[in-house]
């Protein structure tokens, strides 16, 4: 299998490979300039956490490596594992002494140097789980509520696991994530539709059975109301935008990075690249997600097209998480969203979030790769055909 697998490296995608280098490369680069002035204060050394980063980005690449040798049917047949494995984070890290809170959160899991982040590794879990799910159950799932009500009750599990944390945004992600890929699974309109009004009410339910949550929905409809207070962080942003203008102040020179924009490294990069390069360097990084994206669609489409609707069902899942939460990053940065924390894929400051998304690209290059080595070998066979009639 290992041999097999190296094979395939001839056949990884130049456009798909060419795109995550650029992302992480954009990544490193303003991540590293947001963070310079916060690393500056709080640990004396400006690089500290771009060379953080940088191992992170070291330890993703090796993980992508390794997720890309290993073959789309070894995830089929192991997703009740995975799904398993995902409880197993979210439950773990809700154990006071194994789960770290931080800012009123208990999203991480202590591992050495780094801490783990249970809910990113849990969405690909989950993702492979469902995959393997609505091929086995397909015909069930399509024509019986009871194929379409079992893979809603994991769901909802893990989504009250991510709420305990609180993860509002995870649970989000995840819930638009599986919608998608039960909807594209051909599941009957009627099931689909509860399954929308359900989640909607849901979701409403979620953001306004918490104080917090409320405040921030009322600072976000004039969070210049309290610019010092709930609104601090999106008026903040909103500032970044503006001083940008059109080709930005230039790499390095953010002000609000200054300490006036909490989290400028994290949730909010993509304000600073707004202030930075202007809006004509964040259109171009929302044209590279936007090149992504489509990119994973079509192999998804390849996928299904030779009939391997896991590798199909996964790619979509992984298109509709990465496609939501830059929507959802993006929108908080924008003001066109409630403040939400949610890492920006790729460029926010972070190992997990990086991790399972090199993780992710693995497996999709993989996929597209066993399915242009078919292509190759079919063609190959048509030739030595047509030239042994000759």
């Amino acid at each position: 299998m290992i041999k097999d697998s190296f094979n395939q490296l001839r056949y990884v995608d130049r456009v798909l490979l060419g795109l995550v280098i650029t992302l992480s490369t954009i990544g490193i680069v303003m991540m590293s300039s947001a963070s310079i002035d916060y690393s500056a204060q709080k640990y004396n050394n400006p690089m500290f956490h771009a060379y953080r980063q940088l191992i992170f980005l070291v330890l993703a690449v090796i993980a992508g490596f390794a997720a890309f040798m290993v073959p789309s049917k070894k995830w089929y047949e192991y997703g009740g594992i995975c799904l398993l494995a995902g409880f197993l984070l979210l439950v773990a890290v809700l154990i006071p002494g194994i789960g770290r809170e931080v800012n009123g959160s208990m999203r991480w899991i202590p591992l050495g140097p780094i801490n783990l982040q249970s809910s990113e590794p849990a969405k690909l879990f989950v993702l492979i789980y469902l995959a393997g799910y609505l091929v086995r159950r397909q015909d069930e799932v399509r024509e019986r509520w009871r194929g379409f009500i079992k893979p809603i009750l994991v769901l909802v599990v893990l989504i009250v696991l991510l709420l305990m944390e609180p993860d509002f945004g995870s649970s989000v992600v995840m819930l638009t994530a599986c919608m998608g890929m039960i909807f594209l699974a051909g599941v009957g309109v009627k099931q689909f539709m509860v399954l929308v009004l359900s989640s909607l009410i849901a979701v409403a339910l979620m953001a306004t059975s918490s104080s917090y949550r409320m405040q921030r929905l009322k600072c976000f409809v004039d969070p210049w109301e309290h610019p010092y207070d709930c609104g601090y962080q999106l008026t903040q942003s909103l500032i970044a935008f503006g001083r940008g203008e059109w080709m930005g102040l230039g790499l390095g020179n953010s002000i609000q990075k200054q300490f006036y924009l909490p989290e400028a490294h994290t949730d909010f990069v993509f304000a600073i690249i707004a202030e930075e390069t202007g809006f004509i360097g964040g259109f171009l990084t929302l044209l590279v997600f936007a090149a992504l994206i489509t990119k994973i669609l079509m192999i998804a489409k390849k996928s299904e097209a030779v009939n391997d609707l896991f590798s199909a069902y996964l790619a979509y899942g992984i298109a509709l998480i990465i496609a939501t939460q830059v929507f959802i990053n993006m929108g908080v940065n924008t003001g066109l969203l409630p403040t939400k924390g949610l890492t920006l894929p790729f460029l926010s400051y972070g190992g997990s979030s990086l991790i399972v998304c090199f993780i992710m690209m693995g497996m999709l290059a993989r996929i597209d790769a066993d399915i242009s080595s078919q292509d190759a070998a079919s063609e190959e066979q048509n030739a030595r055909g047509l030239r042994s009639a000759i």
